[in-house]
C-alpha cells in the first residue's frame, strides 16, 4: 500500500482562519468568511504547479513575456458543504468549469451514498480539483474520486479543510495517487464518525441548519 502524498498546508492566514472555524463561539456569517479565506490558502498550495502557456501581452509600454492558465481545469464540490470552497476557489481560477457530486452520508453506517453526479466531458486531460472540506471516513472522498476516475480524470487533486488519520487511511487503500491538500490532520473519529477536535458538522454551521 501506497502512501497518499499528504500536504500540510502551516500557512499562518490558513492557521488562523481554521481557529475562527474551530470555534463553537463562530456563527454562520463569520464561519463563512472563514471558510473563505481558509480555501483561498489550501487552493493556491494545491494549484502551485497547474500547467501554464507562455505567450506575450501588450503594456502601456510595450510587450511583456506573460504565462495564461491551459483551461482544462475542473472544480468538483461534493455537496453541499463543498460548496462552501467554492467562490474561493473560483475566484482564483475564474475560467474553471464546474461539476457536482450529490453525496449523503448514513447516519447509521456512515456509508456515503450517491444522490446526484453532473461533470463537465470530457474528463480526459483534465485536471480535477474535488473540494470537500471534511476527510473523516474517507467514504464520501473515495466515492468522489471513484467516479472522476471513471469519467477519466488522472490529473486530481482533493482539498480538505480538516482530516482525520481514517480518512488518509481509506484513500491510501482506494486512490494512494491523489494528493490531499489540508491545513490540519485531526486526532480520530469518535462514535459517531465525527472528527476530534474536528469543528463540527461544516454544511450545519455553514448554512446555520444546526
Amino acid at each position: 500500500m501506497s502512501a497518499v502524498p499528504l500536504h500540510l498546508v502551516t500557512h499562518p492566514v490558513a492557521l488562523d482562519a481554521l481557529a475562527e472555524l474551530r470555534h463553537k463561539a463562530t456563527r454562520p456569517a463569520a464561519f463563512r468568511a472563514a471558510a473563505q479565506r481558509i480555501s483561498t490558502v489550501v487552493a493556491t498550495e494545491a494549484l502551485r504547479d497547474l500547467p501554464s502557456e507562455a505567450g506575450e501581452v501588450m503594456t502601456p509600454l510595450g510587450p511583456a513575456p506573460a504565462y495564461r492558465l491551459m483551461n482544462n481545469l475542473v472544480l468538483a464540490p461534493v455537496l453541499r458543504a463543498g460548496l462552501g470552497m467554492l467562490e474561493a476557489v473560483l475566484a482564483l481560477v475564474p475560467g474553471a468549469r464546474i461539476g457536482h457530486i450529490g453525496l449523503r452520508r448514513d447516519e447509521e453506517t456512515a456509508e456515503a451514498s450517491r444522490y446526484y453526479a453532473r461533470l463537465p466531458e470530457p474528463l480526459a486531460g483534465c485536471s480535477v480539483i474535488v473540494l470537500d472540506p471534511m476527510l473523516a471516513t474517507g467514504g464520501s472522498a473515495t466515492a468522489a474520486l471513484d467516479l472522476i476516475k471513471a469519467a477519466g480524470a488522472r490529473d486530481v487533486r482533493l482539498l480538505c479543510l480538516v482530516a482525520a488519520p481514517e480518512g488518509v487511511a481509506a484513500l491510501e487503500r482506494a486512490h494512494p495517487d491523489v494528493p490531499v491538500y489540508t491545513p490540519a490532520v485531526d486526532s480520530h473519529l469518535n462514535e459517531r464518525k465525527f472528527i476530534v477536535p474536528g469543528l463540527g458538522d461544516f454544511g450545519d454551521r455553514l448554512y446555520g441548519t444546526e
